[in-house]
């Protein structure tokens, strides 16, 4: 799906990349290939893993809290982060298992699933095969989330988000274009902003991450200004302040002081958005919601797993009304 051809070859217009691809030649991603003129996936129903995670996992804390999500992926992505933590199936694909849509579909019900998560890998990459589990899943009365570095294009996002019903966009070192192209081979974070715009504008609920990585990835200009960007746009967008840890080729990064993080998650709050959470830090109170005129607890949680919760989308104490879908 969405491609044309060009005097060069064909040119993708999945993701914002928009690779032209020569004759027997794949994009960037090494999933789409141009055979005899014509844009083949490589990836689809090429399942890689499929496992049940609390939907805090995802992380969406305000989108059904305390529910698993069915999570499944295929192979590949169209960034190539040097500290990737999924790399054995983002940048490798060693063990596929072959899986029609319905299977997808299947294993979420037998496992009392309602929801259905595209993550893992990126979604963009294996949209074909995401779009069909969607509409299945749809038609079954479960939820999907894609777990994305919102790298696709406008098409795509439109055509999907009948079948969507929320997103995490995760951003890296608050966007900034010095790390995206030195650790992500990615020129620019442009993209990702627009595709959080258009998929508010579609309805569809948003979370968004930022992962501090310490001395290169911890710029707080540039960690303002995404946030004041969020702010202006809708400063009840639920934002996750994510810790680092080394992984693959960043194994000589430390992990970012837990102290760090949660001063970030502050500055955010004073910066005026109204829900902001850390996250892979076990414990800390900033795992919590709460009300953002009165204070009160109102989901309290520890890791992935909620402890209490409200049942309404009401402040209990105060009335004020929670941007959360129970």
């Amino acid at each position: 799906m969405f491609w044309e051809k060009s005097e060069k070859g064909i040119v993708c217009g999945l993701c914002a990349r928009k690779c032209i691809i020569p004759e027997e030649e794949r994009g960037f991603c090494g999933i789409r290939v141009n055979k005899e003129g014509k844009l083949y996936t490589l990836s689809y129903g090429k399942v890689v893993a499929t496992n049940v995670d609390p939907i805090e996992k995802k992380p969406l804390f305000h989108f059904h809290p305390g529910a698993l999500a069915y999570s499944y992926s295929t192979f590949g992505c169209n960034w190539r982060c040097k500290f990737c933590c999924n790399y054995d199936i983002s940048q490798y694909h060693l063990r596929v298992e072959e899986r029609k849509p319905e299977e997808i579909v299947e294993g979420a019900e037998r496992e009392g699933c309602k929801i259905i998560s595209h993550t893992y890998t990126e979604p963009t990459i294996f949209y074909e095969f995401a779009l069909d589990v969607a509409k299945m899943a749809k038609k079954r009365g479960m939820k999907n989330t894609f777990v994305t570095n919102g790298y696709m294009e406008e098409e795509p996002l439109k055509a999907i988000s009948k079948y969507l019903d929320a997103v995490t966009v995760d951003f890296k070192a608050s966007g900034s274009e010095k790390f995206l192209r030195k650790y992500c081979s990615v020129p620019s974070a442009e993209p990702v902003f627009r595709f959080i715009e258009r998929a508010l504008e579609l309805g569809i609920h948003v979370e968004v991450t930022d992962l501090i990585v310490p001395e290169i990835g911890d710029d707080v200009e540039s960690f303002k200004k995404l946030v004041k960007w969020l702010v202006e746009l809708n400063d009840e967008v639920p934002f996750h302040v994510l810790r680092f840890f080394p992984n693959f080729k960043m194994l000589d990064v430390p992990p970012t002081p837990i102290e760090e993080v949660e001063e970030f998650v502050k500055k955010a709050k004073k910066l005026g958005l109204k829900y902001v959470y850390v996250g892979n830090v076990v414990g800390s109170e900033f795992e919590n919601t709460y009300c953002p005129k009165c204070g009160k607890l109102l989901i309290e949680r520890r890791g992935f797993f909620v402890i209490q919760k409200i049942d309404e989308p009401f402040c209990p104490k105060c009335g004020e009304e929670i941007n959360i879908i129970l």
